[in-house]
């Protein structure tokens, strides 16, 4: 894996070395200043590469090395100043770990590209490795600083789960392939933990899910890039880093609590299983979001949700065929980035008489969806008349006008529930503003202990009065 890192860090220096021509370490015949005065400048002081999984490598970093005199530099020397350093470089398309004599014309400049390796060491906890990168130009010597923080991981390729299997907070874990739990072994999750991905990796469940987090200690089901996409924007907002989680037709009784999932292909999709006696999947105190797909999307199943946030999502956000749902003090919502939204934020398929397809014999869907946000960019329903249906909204603040009927009680109609989120700044907040009309506008007597506290632990009992959707309102500093 060191091999093929340093093999694509050898070809962007090269490429680089042939777009930018007019830069090379052969002699220039530009004059050249012997001035203490005339020295280098840099994109950057410190090159930091956040986290770095042992074994594994990083992400290969830029950085650009200026002349801003009008005539032209000799760096004397380019090198590290630990000369058994975990990092390495590529000078103006050349790979090594001392340079001498690289020129570079006035008002001109080159390209170095950086990587940085880290052995598996004992423990578990994340070290920090650093070293400098050491100038000498015109007898002055400058530094760039290297950062980076080495994480011990375990590495699960292609695991099935034959027999109960626990997952713990102490490292995290990479899966590749897929993570399969068969029929009759329970995979559980422990607070804390972290369950990272790669690329094309999935989770299937043929058996059992328990992932069980706790307040402030939530687990992590994400994509395994740790670097950013844009300076200071996580790669993990993008999308499609991972299959996702996918529950089987004979899979029942799992849980997540406290699951913070996100960036997937497919989200979690819930397999249908035509058993509406036996509880499918419930989900507490959890944010699921970011998806090409649906966040959540289920086929004749009984899934419940209590105190979850659902967002960003390139199809509807929450997609159900048939089964039995309900969903309690719920934020559903869609500011998705990357592509037109291709449904309504809430998809609800055979619900009605006519949506039965000839030859299915599933029961119409019964849900409820009360003390509930439903609010994005595209409309809050794929269905206008729950005549006749089993689906109810109780307390639900939706963006879309009406009016209440026998299936929509107590609604706001036409409400902006006044988020944190800022799209345009990639920042995705789902709690309440002060002036929200949401922060008090839930129904007490229908906060069961099951959603008295939200994934925050905040008490949604307590103070003015219980908010609509999955965050309790408290006062922050900004209010």
């Amino acid at each position: 894996m060191r091999h093929a890192q340093f093999t694509v860090l050898a070809l962007l220096g090269l490429l680089t070395s042939l777009i930018f021509t007019t830069v090379t370490t052969s002699c220039i015949s530009d004059e050249m200043t012997t001035s203490s005065h005339d020295v280098l400048s840099f994109s950057r002081d410190t090159v930091n590469f956040d986290t770095v999984f042992t074994d594994l490598g990083t992400p290969t970093a830029r950085l650009v090395v200026r002349n801003r005199a009008k005539k032209g530099l000799n760096i004397s020397s380019i090198r590290f100043k630990n000369p058994n350093s975990n990092f390495s470089m590529n000078v103006d398309g050349m790979s090594g770990r001392d340079f001498k004599d690289v020129e570079i014309r006035g008002k001109d400049s080159i390209f170095m590209f950086i990587e940085c390796y880290i052995p598996e060491t004992q423990g578990n906890a994340a070290g920090l490795v650093e070293d400098a990168i050491e100038f000498v130009t015109n007898g002055v010597t400058q530094t760039v600083r290297l950062e980076a923080y080495g994480q011990n991981v375990t590495r699960l390729r292609n695991v099935r789960v034959k027999s109960d299997m626990t997952l713990t907070a102490d490292r995290p874990y990479v899966v590749f392939d897929s993570l399969t739990v068969e029929p009759s072994a329970t995979l559980t999750i422990q607070p804390g933990a972290q369950v990272l991905f790669h690329d094309g990796a999935s989770l299937v469940v043929e058996g059992k899910l328990l992932a069980t987090g706790s307040p402030g200690k939530m687990i992590a089901l994400r994509g395994d890039r740790l670097d950013n996409v844009l300076p200071n924007v996580e790669y993990d907002i993008m999308a499609g880093q991972w299959k996702g989680v996918r529950i089987a037709p004979g899979s029942f009784d799992n849980r997540l609590d406290f699951v913070d999932m996100r960036s997937t292909v497919h989200g979690l999709l819930v397999d249908s299983c035509a058993d509406l006696s036996r509880q499918k999947l419930t989900i507490t105190n959890s944010w699921l979001h970011n998806s090409q797909g649906s966040v959540l999307q289920s086929k004749y199943a009984k899934v419940d949700a209590y105190g979850v946030c659902f967002s960003e999502a390139a199809d509807a956000v929450v997609s159900l065929t048939g089964g039995s749902h309900e969903f309690l003090q719920c934020t559903i919502a869609n500011n998705y980035l990357f592509s037109a939204i291709r449904n309504p934020l809430v998809s609800l398929y055979h619900v009605l008489e006519k949506d039965r397809q000839p030859g299915n014999a599933q029961p119409l869907m019964k849900a409820s969806f009360a003390n509930s946000i439903i609010y994005g960019l595209t409309d809050d329903l794929n269905i206008g008349d729950f005549a006749d249906s089993d689906v109810y909204f109780r307390y639900v603040s939706l963006k879309s006008g009406g009016k209440d009927d026998e299936h929509f009680l107590n609604c706001l109609w036409e409400t902006d529930p006044m988020f944190y989120t800022v799209r345009s700044d990639y920042y995705f907040n789902y709690r309440l503003q002060q002036d929200s009309p949401c922060k008090a506008a839930a129904d007490r007597a229908l906060v069961t202990p099951a959603v008295q506290y939200d994934m925050d632990g905040t008490d949604r009992l307590s103070g003015e009065g219980p908010s609509l959707g999955a965050y309790q309102y408290v006062a922050a500093p900004q209010d």
